[in-house]
Order: structure tokens, then C-alpha cells, then sequence
């Protein structure tokens, strides 16, 4: 299989990339830098000006989306599977199996499930403001390809590698919304995912780790060329997600690549990084 040179020189002015940017609807003007836009990395890799074209909500109570991206939200409650990028994830596989105190945490949960395409923006922002109680990696593994044992396992042949970071959002100046856990799924064999948050724009980036507080709506992380995905997990009764949303999944005039694991497509929304996506339910 041949793999993509991401820094081979687009070559020629800035009106050529301009042209090649415009045929994949990549909107130049949004762009910090545009005139470092010569290789697909750095096209990829590409920084906004988010805090003026990506506006976020002034609600406290509001979840917002971590990316440009097409998204899908459920419950755990109606299925412990999902469908993502083409292989089977199981609740526990998507967190961890070792993890078993946030396995517990977010037992019948809601989700909500981020498609980037590689024309998105691919920096990845924080969702909630809260502290980090638990950052880690999870390595990809390969898994037979001989479809007997595929079927008799009811595995899938590959699963990709992630990061995870479980975010306490019930603190001082937190979002109110409990646990959250944000997945990081990088593409299969090319895909990395840097973690750079920065509290403001994208300056003086740090790593995630413990006890970190994170802000909503900052700079996170950036995948590395390479299709990705964002998966969201929440804990049971704590977000209450945009009724259009939720309405626009069961459209049937059009539909998506991924499914609930029994068969059932569903139509994603298109989504931009800082908008609003839920709020908060309210706790009796």
C-alpha cells in the first residue's frame, strides 16, 4: 500500500494553494497563517482563528462539540456498542477494560461520536471546563483477519489506537455536567494525536496530565494527518443533548457510514468546533 507524502512542496504561489484549498472547501480567510500553507501537513495541520470564526456560547451549562466534524449522539442505555471507523467497539474496549472504576463511572451513559474528514479542521477542543483526574494511552492491536474467527469472536480484525482523558466537571468553575470522558481515536497505521492545550489561542501549549484544569473550548490536542474521530462519554442523566441533533440522526433521506452495531444507519449532523451540543440536565 503507497502512503501519502504530506511534506512534498504543493509547489507555485499563493494563489495556486489558494485554488487547491478553495476545490476542497477549505476556507483560506479563516487560516492564522495562510501564507505557511505550501505542504498537505501544513495544510492539515492548519491553525483558525477560532476565536472569531468558531464563537462559543457565553452558557455556562452548554456542552460544546470538540471539532469540526459530523456527529452522532445515543445512549448506552439502548446499545453497549458502536460502530466507529469501520471496526467494532464495545463500551469497555472504548475506555479501557483495565479501567474498572470508570467503567462503573459510565455505565449506561450517553455518547456522542465526532467524524473528522481530512478537508476539518484538526486541532481537537475541550468540550467542558474541568479538572483532569485520569489521561492515558491505549495501544492499537491487530487482530486475526480470517473472517471464521472474526464471526465466531464477534471481534473486529483491528482497533485503533486512542487517548483517553476523564474530565471532573463538578468543580469550582467547572461545566456541572459529572464525569466526561474525552476519546481520541487516531486513523489506523498513519495516525498520531499530539496533546498541546493552550488556555489561550494556541500559545505556550502544554501536555495533559493530572490534576490539570482545562477551560472549555481551548486548543487540546491535534491529530496528525490521518482521518479521525472524537467519541464523548458521559455519565447517565447528566447532559441532555440539542433536540435537532437527536432529530436529524433519524432523517431517511440520508444516510451515514456509521450504525448503533445492529444495522440501523444514521444520518450525522454537521457540526463546527465550539458550538453547542447539549446542556447540562437538570438532577432532581
Amino acid at each position: 500500500m503507497s502512503l501519502i507524502n504530506y511534506d512534498i512542496r504543493l509547489g507555485g504561489r499563493i494563489e495556486k494553494i489558494r485554488r487547491f484549498l478553495e476545490s476542497n472547501k477549505i476556507d483560506l480567510s479563516e487560516c492564522l497563517d495562510p501564507e505557511s500553507l505550501g505542504t498537505l501537513r501544513t495544510i492539515f495541520e492548519r491553525k483558525i482563528r477560532y476565536w472569531d470564526c468558531r464563537p462559543m456560547t457565553t452558557d455556562t451549562a452548554a456542552v460544546v462539540s470538540p471539532a469540526d466534524a459530523r456527529m452522532l449522539v445515543g445512549s448506552f442505555d439502548q446499545s453497549s456498542a458502536l460502530f466507529l471507523k469501520e471496526k467494532f467497539f464495545h463500551f469497555s474496549e472504548l475506555l479501557g477494560n483495565t479501567r474498572t472504576n470508570w467503567l462503573k463511572a459510565f455505565e449506561g451513559g450517553a455518547w456522542a461520536i465526532f467524524r473528522l474528514t481530512p478537508d476539518k479542521y484538526h486541532y481537537n477542543h475541550t468540550p467542558v471546563a474541568g479538572v483532569v483526574l485520569d489521561f492515558y494511552q491505549i495501544d492499537g492491536a491487530n487482530h486475526s483477519c480470517n473472517p471464521y474467527a472474526v464471526v465466531t469472536l464477534a471481534t473486529p480484525f483491528s482497533k485503533n489506537a486512542r487517548a483517553v482523558t476523564i474530565i471532573d466537571t463538578d468543580v469550582k468553575g467547572g461545566t456541572g455536567a459529572g464525569l466526561v470522558a474525552m476519546i481520541e481515536i487516531t486513523a489506523l497505521m498513519i495516525g498520531e494525536v499530539v496533546q498541546c492545550y493552550s488556555h489561550f489561542r494556541y500559545d505556550s501549549p502544554r501536555t495533559i496530565r493530572e490534576g490539570m484544569f482545562l477551560d472549555r473550548g481551548c486548543p487540546k490536542s491535534l491529530y496528525r494527518p490521518g482521518s479521525s474521530t472524537n467519541v464523548l462519554i458521559f455519565q447517565p442523566h447528566r447532559i441532555r443533548f440539542d433536540s435537532d441533533l437527536v432529530a436529524n440522526m433519524n432523517r431517511l433521506d440520508c444516510t451515514s457510514r456509521f450504525s448503533d452495531g445492529f444495522g440501523r444507519s444514521l444520518a450525522e449532523t454537521e457540526v463546527q468546533v465550539r458550538s453547542k451540543i447539549g446542556s447540562v440536565a437538570q438532577r432532581s
